[in-house]
Parts: structure tokens; C-alpha cells; sequence
């Protein structure tokens, strides 16, 4: 399996308190958040990694030196949206592997990245289905199948927040390369990557795995951020108890 990171924005939600910097290099207790997702990625046996990088470029390939991968740049990533890094980064997204494409300011506990890894279903996405009231990107979905998907979802059509992360085998990247190259083709680059695959809700069936409550979190606030910090201090005192 190969995985694809999309860290192209520039973060405009939280980037008064980054000082200039991309989101995905905020320091989550002595390392960057992309450097701690490519090193959890590789020490689960996944080399094939390739990044779309956009604003602020050098500074997240500083936080990954000698990391052997490889980089994407979309050079519009000011007036584009994710879908047109994806598009940039389509090389990478070969018909021969199955392929995980993630957003690079989010954070997994490491046994959440074990089940997404493992899943086998696809396309899926992953949700959270303890989080729909502070949900900020929201799905309804019945028996692990996307129905309905947005922002505007309100009440009970509202079954989790979307986590940021999707997963397709082989057999589904050609279908996916040419639903995302017809879009880019009718001018949609303000549009996520994501969107690629609610178009084939018309067609075919898009699945959705609860996460099942494990830890995640996504930079878009200062709140989220800090309950990275949190957990990532809860981490660190839980190895360190077990080691005494």
C-alpha cells in the first residue's frame, strides 16, 4: 500500500497562533506532526509514501530530511483547493497498489492508523461517531454506506464527523483518476479531494467505518491542537508508568 498526504493549505483557521509556519509542521511535543505521520507510517512497513506540498514548501521538506519522499508541488495551492494537489500528485496514485490518502494536519492514535491500514472495504472513508454535536465536516450514513455529507448536516442527519482520511484499492484508482481529472477539466479545483468520491454516491456505494472512539485529531482550531498536546502528554506518562 502506498499513502498519499495532502499539506498544500496554508491553514487560515488557526494560522495566527503558527507564526508564518504550514499547520502540518505544528511541534507536538519535540516533533512536527508530519515528521511523527511518516515515521508512524514506515515503522508499520509503509516506504511508499508521497507528500502534495504547496504553501511554505521548504519548510515541510526541513521536517523530513533523509525521509526518502517523494514531493509534489502544487503551485496554485493559494487560489486552489486539496483536489487540485490530489490532481498534481496523480502520478503517484498508480493503478498497482492499494492507496490511503490522508490530510497532513491530521493526527491518529497509532492503533486507529492499525484499522485503517487493515480495513479492507472500498472506497471507504472513516468517521468519528462520538463526535457529531462539534462536528466540523459532517456525515450521515446507515450500514457503513455515505448517504449524505456536509458542513450544513444538522441533527439526525448527522451520524459522525468525517476524520479526514480515505482508502480505495486498485481496482478502484483508475474510476477515481478520471472522476477527479473530468472535475479538474469543469474548472471544480475549489473543491476538496474528497469530493471525488461523494460524486460516485450517485453510482455506486462510498463506506464509512466508525473509528470505534479511538484518538484522533485534525489542526483546524487551537482546540484541537491542544487535545493533541493532551494526549500526546497522556501517552508519555502511560510509558512511562509501564516502564518503571
Amino acid at each position: 500500500m502506498r499513502v498519499l498526504i495532502l499539506a498544500a493549505g496554508r491553514g487560515t483557521r488557526i494560522s495566527r497562533y503558527l507564526s508564518g509556519r504550514p499547520k502540518c509542521t505544528v511541534d507536538i511535543g519535540g516533533q512536527p506532526l508530519i515528521e511523527y505521520t511518516v515515521n508512524q507510517l514506515k515503522n508499520k512497513g509503509i516506504e511508499d509514501i508521497g507528500i502534495a506540498l504547496g504553501y511554505q514548501h521548504s519548510e515541510v521538506k526541513k521536517c523530513l530530511e533523509g525521509k526518502n519522499i517523494k514531493y509534489y508541488y502544487n503551485p496554485f495551492y493559494d487560489v486552489t483547493n486539496s483536489i487540485a494537489s490530489a490532481w498534481f500528485a496523480k502520478d503517484f496514485i498508480k493503478d498497482d497498489e492499494d492507496i490511503m490518502i490522508m490530510n497532513g494536519d491530521v493526527f491518529l492514535e497509532d492503533s486507529l492508523m492499525d484499522d485503517i491500514i487493515m480495513e479492507k472495504q472500498s472506497p471507504i472513508l472513516f468517521a468519528d461517531e462520538t463526535r457529531k454535536e462539534e462536528a466540523d465536516y459532517k456525515f450521515y450514513y446507515e450500514n457503513n454506506r455515505l448517504l449524505k455529507y456536509g458542513k450544513e448536516l444538522q441533527g439526525g442527519d448527522i451520524t459522525g464527523e468525517y476524520i479526514g482520511i480515505a482508502k480505495f484499492d486498485q481496482s478502484f484508482i483508475p474510476l477515481f483518476l478520471d472522476k477527479m481529472e473530468l472535475m479538474i477539466n469543469e474548472q471544480k479545483h475549489s473543491l476538496w479531494w474528497e469530493n471525488v468520491l461523494y460524486e460516485f454516491c450517485k453510482e455506486r456505494d462510498v463506506y464509512v467505518r466508525d473509528i470505534k472512539g479511538k484518538f484522533w485529531a485534525e489542526v483546524d482550531y487551537i482546540e484541537d491542537y491542544e487535545r493533541i498536546l493532551r494526549f500526546r502528554d497522556y501517552e508519555m506518562d502511560f510509558k512511562i508508568s509501564v516502564h518503571k
